[in-house]
């Protein structure tokens, strides 16, 4: 299978990007199209020697992250994200992996790709940490205003993914709500339980955000703007935490003497919530594979996207999310506006 990377995506585009394509390539992945300026990628090539199998599509057109995605894709038709969203199109790579601008990356795969099945919206599902495994969000950021029925097909991608790529079985999935009791939320929420009580999920009911680390679902459902700002927030409260206890450990000599002794526990603290664990989030609903990266995404992070890539090929996702059954069925939406 061959995996097309938009090589000119991210901060550290291109070094981290070639680096770790070549890692993945090395370990025998998948093979390896990078999308981006030729010279460039010869030049962090060369100091590599890859052996793995490494192509080069060449452009020199690049979205930025101030761009509006929207306008960009029509200006930069050989973007590098473009570009290679569209040899996912065209068949010759079976997934695209990108550290660039998220909106160019979505844009770019509602365009080109199309919508799959009877997804009406595509989700950006992303892998967090707690204390009992890996969870999964979605949405966590493609759609800022959603409906009731979008959210019940959020929960149907998610359950599916969780089970097939992440190998939960029988996911639990949550509704993030401001309460547990049914009767807690918006119109949005109160909406959106109705249709996932009588899905056919494990629906465990609605959720706080505090159990996202503590509690027992596998799968928390929400919108967009939730969705994005928790993940900003645990990434931010990430940060500080650690360097809180760096402060704190450089303090005296005593507290750097216990620090060196709890050194171990620390690193493997460390990497539990370290995003580069996960590579990157696929965007699911979409006809084909997608996974977006984080956009400081260094070389072990593209590597896991890949990763994750090609666990979605080898579970033909596509398909098997192009089967799920829609929420937009009258007698669904109608039973759902009844309850209400």
């Amino acid at each position: 299978m061959k995996i097309a990377v938009d090589a000119m995506g991210g901060d550290l585009a291109p070094r981290e990007i070639v680096r770790g394509a070549v890692a993945a390539a090395g370990e025998g992945s998948a093979e390896i199209i990078l999308v981006g300026d030729q010279r460039r990628l010869e030049e962090e090539l060369a100091l590599l020697h890859p052996t793995g199998r490494i192509e080069i599509y060449h452009t020199d057109q690049v979205i930025t992250m101030d761009e509006q995605p929207a306008l960009g894709l029509r200006r930069k038709r050989e973007a590098s994200i473009v570009v290679a969203t569209r040899l996912v199109k065209e068949g010759r790579a079976q997934a695209v992996v990108s550290a660039g601008s998220t909106g160019a990356q979505m844009a770019a795969a509602l365009l080109i790709l199309g919508r799959n099945g009877k997804i009406q919206r595509p989700a950006i599902a992303t892998p967090i940490p707690s204390l009992k495994g890996p969870k999964l969000l979605l949405d966590a950021g493609a759609n800022v205003d959603c409906r009731p029925e979008h959210l019940y097909e959020f929960a149907l991608m998610g359950n599916l993914y969780a089970a097939r790529v992440m190998g939960i079985p029988n996911p639990r999935v949550g509704l993030l709500n401001i309460g547990t009791e049914a009767c807690k939320g918006n119109e949005q929420t109160l909406g959106a339980y109705n249709l996932l009580k009588r899905a056919p999920l494990n629906f465990i009911g609605n959720v706080e955000a505090r159990e996202i680390f503590f509690g027992e679902t596998d799968v928390i459902v929400c919108d967009g703007f939730v969705g994005n700002a928790i993940l900003k927030f645990g990434e931010g409260l990430g940060q500080a935490l650690f360097a809180m206890i760096n402060r704190e450990v450089n303090k005296s000599l005593r507290t750097r003497i216990g620090a060196a002794l709890l050194l171990p526990a620390l690193r493997g603290l460390k990497k539990q919530v370290d995003y580069t664990e996960y590579g990157g989030a696929p965007l699911l609903g979409v006809q084909g594979i997608s996974i977006i990266c984080h956009g400081s995404s260094n070389a072990r992070a593209i590597k896991n996207a890949i990763k994750a890539a090609v666990s979605c090929i080898n579970q033909d996702l596509v398909k098997a999310l192009g089967d799920l059954p829609g929420a937009s069925e009258e007698g669904m939406v109608k039973g759902c506006q009844q309850s209400n």
